[in-house]
């Protein structure tokens, strides 16, 4: 979704300065594909090891591209056929059977749309430049429209979830037990979620969901759907961080950001995916807040100290360009 022009000017500053030149060599990439310039969604397939699942923001079409997580290359792309005119796509999830939603879940018009629609499709089992027909599903919130742009399908029973996105945190909410091409499927809130989410992704077992935010994340423990928190996620400081998603085989989350040339980050879990709440160390979870978390007030506060210092540079900066070199 478009952020404000000094939103994204002290993001981009500050992750410039923070962004090594490269991908790491910890199972990070570079997203090279010329296309891929507002990266918004990233889901890891099962079906193919190593390749990625993602799509543009918007103003693009109804693509998806899969990505090669060796080398950061396109190596097939999916035109879906059998839905209308994409507005504001921004994630993508892998269910059960390699079934894979698209959500067209953002509203640029601040919550205002009466209904946003949600994709399913067919991971292909060649990868090559393809149409595959979609089927498209009509959403409704319980509680009125929103602005969202995190879907998650559990890997286990194949339901459907959505995140909304608001700035004092948002709610989980819960699709029907299956969804219907013909009706409108309502979703409607169960649970808290304490961050300005832009992205979720369950584990391979089902059994923690991972929600990211700008400047921070959460872990939760899915306790059949009445999410407990876990404790903070290390999420890289990106330009604009919009994805998340495990790895395969679960052993690590890897985030990703808008921009051309934009990188996918790998961080290890720090958390049991199955649930345990209890991370490598055998120190298990904490109460929230308590750990240093990313409440979201925190998170605020760091990314306000971000963008002032960011801003006060940009500010500096042009002060010296305009200083008249005869003084």
């Amino acid at each position: 979704m478009r952020r404000s022009l000094v939103f994204l000017s002290g993001a981009l500053l500050i992750g410039g300065l923070a962004a090594p030149a490269s991908a790491a060599d910890d199972g990070g990439f570079t997203i090279k594909d010329p296309r891929i310039t507002e990266s918004s969604g990233l889901a890891a397939s099962r079906l193919h090891p190593g390749i990625y699942w993602t799509h543009n923001d918007s103003d693009d079409g109804p693509y998806l591209y899969a990505v090669d997580g060796r080398t950061g290359k396109t190596v097939a792309t999916i035109t879906l056929r059998g839905v209308g005119t994409p507005r504001d796509v921004e994630a993508v999830s892998i269910g059960p059977g390699n079934q894979i939603y698209v959500g067209d879940i953002g509203d640029n018009l601040g919550g205002s749309w009466p209904y946003v629609w949600i994709y399913k499709l067919p991971e292909p089992k060649v990868l090559q430049d393809r149409t595959i027909r979609a089927t498209q599903y009509v959403v409704k919130y319980s509680n009125g429209a929103r602005d969202a742009e995190s879907l998650v399908v559990h890997p286990k029973t194949g339901r459907v979830y959505i995140i909304d996105k608001k700035e004092d945190g948002g709610h989980l909410y819960e699709g029907p037990a299956q969804l219907s091409p013909t009706g409108t499927n309502v979703f409607r809130p169960v649970a808290p979620v304490d961050l300005w989410a832009t992205d979720a992704a369950f584990s391979p077992d089902g059994g923690q969901l991972a929600v990211r935010g700008y400047f921070g994340g959460i872990a939760y423990e899915w306790n059949g759907g009445r999410i407990k928190r876990q404790g903070r996620l290390d999420v890289p400081l990106q330009q604009q961080g919009e994805s998340v998603t495990y790895t395969a085989d679960g052993s690590k989350l890897l985030y990703g950001s808008e921009g051309t040339d934009s990188q996918v980050k790998a961080e290890s879990v720090p958390y049991g995916g199955s649930g345990d709440s209890k991370s490598p160390s055998g120190k298990g979870s904490q109460p929230a807040g308590a750990d240093g978390g990313s409440t979201p007030k925190a998170d605020y506060k760091i990314g306000a100290l971000a963008l002032v210092v960011g801003l006060a540079l940009v500010f500096g900066i042009k002060r010296l360009l305009r200083r008249d070199p005869r003084r």
